[in-house]
């Protein structure tokens, strides 16, 4: 545990905490990525220092009350059921099940995928789509919920995801993953060939996640660490000599370096190499974009601080690229910070296996 690497990590882990108190988190994705990701560095450390913290945003949500009515407000049940499986409080398994009713009842718009935006008031404003996100802000925790839990169902839903994803999502030819799908006009969202950065990096760091818990001999699997291998490839020759990708993947030094995608991108490869579903060749690119993206880590206030995560972004058919290219930056979204801390587990795993 004594690597400067993983130190920062942790360092920077403590400071988000400081930095948000939990009740003031809001039941998002990127509050649930990250609350998540704390509990998972707990479990990578043989602690439980961020449980408290945990358990105070859900608790704070469940006094207040929330919604589960998309992808996104279904995100906050990989906390929920890791503290569940923590504590055995009743209290948190309800936001589990509130999810799991809601993902097996919200209507499927292509074949077993449900509508990303779901019923919410949000869904009313935007066309029924699929979206890349949804690989990690439902398909990891349906598939862990699956196999933990032994709901068939649920599990029945978890596996068959992955090939869809590629099927409406996965350029046929480049291999990179599209943003979004738009169900009713039966096309891919941004129509050019635009690659998203972050949401590249949905696919690269949730595939493994997925893979954890999908059954060793399946058929699904095989085709699940075949997708993930081949986007993992595309992606190569797409790393900036610092280390850094960029917010749109295939546009390298005409938008920007961004963190948060260049983080998911080392946890999955990583991740990827450790457990034997990637070629050692993606461990030097994994370990150039974790060190770039800890090296880029400043002080702010006292506290380590993660720069260059760009905003949230919704895909949009209006100037895509432009939209993606003039995405504010920010520093210390959740989601950013999740996804460091995921490389940071996935890095010493891998370091310590060696």
């Amino acid at each position: 545990m004594s690597d400067h690497l993983f130190s920062k990590v942790i360092e920077l882990a403590d400071a988000s905490v400081k930095r948000y108190p939990p009740e003031k988190l809001k039941w998002q994705w990127g509050e649930a990525l990250y609350t998540y990701a704390l509990l998972r560095l707990d479990k990578a450390m043989g602690t439980s220092k961020y449980l408290d913290y945990c358990k105070a945003y859900l608790d704070a949500h469940i006094e207040k009350g929330y919604r589960v009515d998309q992808s996104d407000t279904s995100a906050p049940a990989l906390t929920a059921y890791a503290v569940y499986q923590l504590t055995g409080d009743e209290k948190y398994k309800s936001i589990v099940d509130r999810v799991i009713n809601y993902m097996k009842t919200t209507k499927r718009v292509l074949e077993y995928m449900p509508n990303h935006l779901g019923n919410s008031p949000e869904g009313w404003l935007y066309p029924s789509s699929v979206w890349v996100d949804s690989v990690m802000m439902y398909g990891v925790f349906t598939s862990w919920y699956g196999t933990s839990a032994k709901d068939e169902e649920m599990y029945d839903f978890a596996r068959r995801q992955p090939e869809l994803f590629a099927q409406y999502l996965q350029d046929p030819d480049d291999k990179l993953f599209y943003h979004s799908y738009w169900t009713k006009f039966g096309c891919t969202y941004p129509r050019q060939k635009l690659f998203w950065g972050r949401g590249n990096g949905w696919v690269i760091a949730g595939f493994p996640l997925v893979l954890e818990n999908l059954a060793k001999d399946s058929e699904e699997r095989k085709q699940a660490i075949n997708i993930f291998q081949e986007t993992s490839a595309a992606l190569l020759p797409y790393q900036r000599e610092d280390g850094f990708y960029e917010t749109v993947f295939n546009k390298v030094g005409k938008t920007y370096k961004e963190s948060s995608a260049t983080a998911l991108i080392a946890s999955g490869w990583l991740q990827g190499v450790n457990e034997g579903y990637l070629d050692e060749k993606f461990k030097e690119p994994g370990l150039k974009a974790f060190e770039a993206v800890i090296n880029c880590l400043e002080y702010k206030d006292g506290l380590l601080s993660m720069p260059l995560i760009s905003a949230p972004t919704i895909p949009t058919p209006l100037m895509p690229y432009l939209a993606y290219k003039y995405t504010p930056k920010h520093s210390d979204w959740q989601y950013g910070l999740a996804s460091l801390i995921f490389a940071g587990i996935n890095y010493q795993a891998l370091m310590s296996k060696d």
